[in-house]
């Protein structure tokens, strides 16, 4: 099977993510319609919509777990044409889940460190020392020992966003700066744990000199978190600005999302 090539040292002009006219259809559902987004390098990007919209699916396609039904993307410069499970050097994509999917019977250290320990000659020694920095970086202390189950549900995301953090610096496929994709993380959060989420957002997405994109419902996430958002409706984008954009748009879409009101553009399908 043929492979894509392997990941480009990103120049400063090279965009991040390529959509053109990429198209998702899953049967009968057409869930994204001949899309087009470019993200420059350093960007953080916020995508909101209704449920069902199709954040989800982005989410998907940029991870590598599912590819477009036409048009292309591209990620740091590469056409994207076979799942990440395909690829002998995928670009560094890392989704941080909306549950933690933490291993249960590991620790800490062993969820964080669970890539490289399967895929990398580094010795035991320096993947400890890596996995504590991780850890350290997103506020987490002494807890490598730890089981998931003996932590808190906000702890547990923390050690989520560690995962994300660690890299092996011998692969050939990891840029100078990851994408870093987080869907839903201050789902189910109470508001002093979704700032702390949200300010880990900003700071893990800088620590790793990487670019973010965050599927969210939550006000406060959007606007702390990213610099860009994008509205996703009816298979597209409907709008695109800034966060302070954002907070006072009279677009009727962004108007009706930040309201909740249920008149508007956007239909609430039936419950």
């Amino acid at each position: 099977m043929e492979n894509v090539s392997s990941t480009k040292t990103l120049s400063k002009n090279c965009p991040v993510v390529q959509m053109r006219d990429l198209s998702i259809k899953l049967g009968l559902n057409t869930i994204l319609n001949k899309v087009n987004l470019t993200m420059k390098p350093g960007e953080r990007i916020a995508i909101v919509g209704p449920s069902g919209s199709g954040k989800s699916t982005i989410l998907r396609l940029l991870a590598g777990l599912l590819l477009p039904s036409s048009g292309e993307l591209k990620i740091f410069g590469n056409l994207q044409k076979y799942l990440r499970l395909d690829q002998n050097y995928p670009p560094d994509v890392r989704l941080v889940f909306q549950n933690p999917a933490l291993i249960a019977s590991l620790t800490v250290a062993e969820n964080v460190g669970f890539l490289l320990r399967k895929s990398s000659d580094i010795s035991e020694k320096k993947i400890n020392e890596m996995v504590i920095s991780c850890l350290e970086d997103v506020g987490l202390y002494k807890v490598e020992n730890k089981l998931p189950g003996q932590l808190s549900g906000g702890m547990q995301k923390r050690v989520s966003f560690a995962r994300a953090l660690i890299k092996d610096p011998y692969h050939p496929s990891y840029s100078s700066m990851p994408l870093l994709l987080f869907d839903e993380p201050t789902a189910g959060l109470d508001p002093v744990a979704s700032t702390r989420i949200e300010d880990l957002i900003v700071k893990t997405t800088t620590l790793a000199k990487g670019c973010s994109i965050v599927v969210s419902h939550v006000m406060s996430t959007i606007e702390r978190s990213a610099e860009r958002v994008l509205m996703l409706y009816g298979g597209g984008f409907q709008w695109d600005g800034s966060v302070e954009d954002f907070k006072t748009s009279e677009n009727p879409y962004i108007k009706q999302f930040r309201t909740g009101s249920l008149e508007g553009p956007m239909k609430p399908k039936e419950i």
